[in-house]
């Protein structure tokens, strides 16, 4: 059976502040994925949420990109920011960047990640979603899942995965994209991807059968609105088990926090922290940021689950350290690192100081 797996995610009102997502605002999002499921449109569905975005889960068969898909969840998020504004919640459809829809959220504000495939017999999904964070968050784990052996050992022990796995790396400045192979052209990989405010891993593709295994958003809000309207929060679609990576093999990098951008205005270094899904509320400096994982089953298109996997007792130590990642990085206050590069703060506040300032600068003797 082909389905299609679609994850469709908005930042449409905070509670309180950028922390957390207000629960008729969810119950709103859930009554109109209901109607839908009811009416056809859907196979499946699931709400949730990480931090103050509203994630919206879907299972169909109408492939990626669809209209009436894509539809569903602008029109589901309107009637969402109807109620934060009923609320008076913080930042009231902020990611939702167009007067009306046109066809593709693509372009419009929401992050989508979305995957077409034919259901294995046993077909394994996990759902990452990030808050607080920008789009490149996803490079440093989807190398590690699919490219190092250090952390996924089947990448040398699995026949099926020995042959490696194809990367499409998207420069979202430029507009474009580059297919790299993994492990031939790991170090040309690493070029780009380590640079994850520009460089982003958008698919990843199994090289013996071509077969889609990891699907990740990489809108940039910034880059979409012009100014800076919201970290992107995105979020990413990885399948499990099978010839590709297992469970624990995709949950692993998750282990060792690392840095990336976003955290308090968008603007600063953090540790990305995993964290079960209730404790997806940010409000250390509106962090640190958080990563939150949702596992499922899917029979025929049903969605078994969720399982919340990052609430797993070994990840506590995973969270201590991302603490003291953040203790370390606040003590640089407004200095980089902790704050970003100034060609990462063009769209907050920084074109409008070099205009106010611009008569002063003068040439050095």
């Amino acid at each position: 059976m082909k389905v299609t797996l679609s994850v469709i995610k908005a930042d449409i009102g905070g509670y309180v502040g950028h922390s957390e997502t207000h629960p008729e605002v969810l119950a709103k999002a859930r009554e109109h994925m209901a109607g839908a499921k009811k009416q056809g449109l859907l196979i499946d569905y699931h709400v949730t949420k990480c931090g103050d975005d509203v994630q919206l889960i879907m299972t169909h068969q109408r492939g990626e990109d669809s209209e009436a898909i894509h539809k569903l969840a602008w029109d589901t998020f309107i009637e969402g920011t109807k109620v934060a504004k009923k609320l008076k919640l913080h930042g009231a459809g902020q990611d939702l960047l167009s007067d009306a829809f046109s066809g593709n959220v693509k372009g419009m504000g929401p992050g989508v990640a979305e995957i077409e495939f034919e259901e294995r017999p046993a077909e394994t999904v996990i759902i990452f979603m990030a808050d607080k964070t920008s789009s490149g968050a996803w490079n440093l784990p989807l190398y590690k899942i699919f490219a190092d052996p250090f952390n996924t050992i089947g990448l040398v022990i699995a026949e099926n995965m020995h042959g490696g796995f194809a990367f499409e790396v998207h420069d979202v400045k430029e507009h474009k994209k580059i297919i790299l192979n993994a492990p031939e052209e790991i170090y040309d990989l690493l070029v780009f991807i380590g640079a994850a405010s520009r460089y982003m891993i958008k698919t990843v593709r199994h090289r013996g059968t071509g077969d889609v295994v990891a699907m990740s958003s990489t809108q940039r809000l910034a880059l979409i609105a012009g100014r800076y309207v919201g970290k992107d929060d995105p979020v990413c679609i990885v399948r499990a088990q099978g010839h590709f990576p297992a469970v624990g093999e995709i949950m692993e990098p998750f282990a060792s926090p690392f840095f990336v951008e976003g955290w308090m205005r968008g603007s600063h270094m953090g540790p990305l922290m995993p964290v079960s899904i209730p404790d997806s509320t940010p409000t250390r400096f509106d962090g640190p940021p958080r990563v939150t994982a949702a596992g499922f089953q899917l029979s025929s298109g049903e969605l078994v689950g969720p399982r919340d996997m990052f609430a797993d007792k070994s990840f506590d130590l995973a969270r201590q350290q991302a603490n003291e990642m953040a203790y370390f990085m606040r003590r640089h206050g407004p200095f980089e690192p902790h704050r970003l590069p100034l060609e990462e703060m063009e769209y907050t506040t920084m074109p409008q100081v070099m205009k106010k300032l611009a008569g002063r600068f003068v040439d050095l003797d």
